[in-house]
């Protein structure tokens, strides 16, 4: 087994900083074997372990590869469609381009650009709603294969208030559910999540088909729509008025547990974030998407101190771009802009891009750069004469040069991303034994010293 050392300034947060944890920064060596690493520490000690190990030394700063904890799949030629709320941009720009997946041609050649655009936005693994066409869904699955991704993703299903040529029927989505799942399911690391699109779009007996899916087998997981949008909530409280609430219609169906990821959320009340906290099932914040459709800033301090965990969803195509940088920014403006938001460092956003989306998607691999985890990283190197390159050569630290990186970072600063070991093409050389040394690079020279 051939043993590969990087050398590199690198950032991640392995503790939560919620409660205590810290960035953890440092010049370090990662030895990694079948794209896994196997030590972590001083290059020295790295090469006398390892002497016949080749050293690659990873210019600029290397970060755990993110995870997008909501994204959809058919939605990505469509960004930009803004001034709507939810229901109205449903209508006019996401399902018209939804119900086009049902040409196979068109669902391949945008499942390789929306695969394509993840990885070079550094997104390495990610909780993607698939289509509503099942033969859609399973062309994504093949383009995530044949990519080496790591995706959970599932057939969306819906039976009212959609365009007619969206709905199907509970007897349908669960015999398309349980052939995927035998298709894709625990397949390399491939995952599948059963996917009512939201309950507006759902009858009781296809949430109950819903919940036959999700017992399909082991270990597949739950994810739909919840508190997006004050007329949704609205209208979800009409069609179910039984339910407490709107993730309580999830919850009296037997679908919220620790396997479960509901995006938005942001019209939870108190009371209902208590009750979505005993279900174990995790929150997917998309700020963008949030502020362009107009749905409102997330009460992040509420869902925390309820104990539900949250993570960053970038929620394409109502979100604005897959960058999760963008994502931890707007994050970021969220907080300050609401009377009660919570102060959030550099550590809280690479946490939120990386280890809080890991521990949502039962993904226990990834999220830090630690022994014995996969080595799914990214090389953060901006042009070397950009507005970043030249904040990164004089941040007096490493939160301050992590700070900048979310606030100016985009996808054409990754130069490299690695899944599992395993380096993807890029637009830009990558880093060889040959290349610079982290001293030499464009990032600053001893914050992390």
């Amino acid at each position: 087994m051939t043993t590969t050392i990087f050398h590199a300034q690198v950032l991640d947060t392995p503790e939560d900083p919620f409660i205590g944890g810290e960035l953890r920064a440092e010049e370090c060596a990662l030895a990694v074997c079948e794209g896994i690493i196997t030590f972590r520490g001083p290059l020295a000690q790295a090469r006398q372990m390892f002497p016949d190990a080749p050293v690659q030394h990873v210019p600029g700063l290397l970060l755990p590869g993110l995870v997008d904890t909501h994204v959809h799949f058919p939605q990505l030629r469509i960004i930009g469609g803004l001034g709507m709320p939810l229901l109205d941009w449903l209508e006019q720009c996401a399902l018209p381009e939804e119900a086009r997946m049902g040409e196979p041609a068109y669902a391949a050649a945008v499942a390789e650009e929306f695969l394509g655009g993840l990885i070079q936005a550094g997104t390495t693994t990610a909780l993607v709603f698939g289509a509503h066409d099942a033969g859609a869904t399973d062309t994504l699955f093949r383009a995530a294969q044949a990519h080496g991704y790591r995706m959970t993703a599932g057939l969306v299903v819906g039976d009212i208030n959609l365009r007619p040529d969206l709905h199907t029927t509970p007897e349908r989505a669960r015999a398309e559910a349980a052939e995927l799942i035998h298709r894709w399911h625990g397949h390399g690391k491939l995952r599948y999540a059963v996917t009512p699109r939201f309950a507006l779009s759902s009858t009781p007996e296809l949430l109950e088909a819903c919940q036959d899916s999700l017992h399909e087998a082991p270990g597949v997981m739950m994810t739909s729509h919840v508190n997006e949008n004050l007329a949704e909530t609205e209208a979800v409280a009409e069609l179910f008025p039984r339910s407490q609430g709107y993730s309580d219609v999830y919850s009296d169906f037997g679908l919220l547990s620790e396997r479960a990821v509901l995006a938005h959320n942001v019209h939870a009340p108190v009371p209902e974030l208590q009750r979505l906290a005993g279900t174990g099932a995790a929150v997917a914040h998309c700020p963008s998407s949030n502020s362009a459709l107009g749905s409102a800033l997330f009460p992040m301090r509420d869902h925390l101190q309820a104990g539900v965990p949250v993570a960053l969803g970038s929620d394409v195509g109502g979100g604005t771009g897959l960058s999760l940088f963008k994502e931890g920014l707007q994050a970021y403006y969220h907080q300050q802009l609401r009377p009660d938001g919570l102060p959030l460092g550099p550590e809280h956003l690479l946490y939120l891009a990386t280890t809080a989306g890991a521990q949502a998607l039962d993904r226990p691999e990834v999220g830090h750069l630690s022994e014995g985890m996969a080595f799914d990283a990214i090389a953060l190197e901006p042009e070397a004469h950009s507005p970043l390159a030249a904040i990164l050569r004089h941040a007096p630290d490493a939160s301050r040069a992590l700070a900048a990186v979310f606030a100016t970072g985009t996808s054409a600063d990754i130069s490299t991303v690695w899944m599992h070991g395993e380096p993807t093409p890029s637009r830009r050389p990558q880093p060889t034994s040959s290349g610079r040394t982290p001293s030499e690079s464009t990032a600053f020279d001893d914050a992390v010293q």
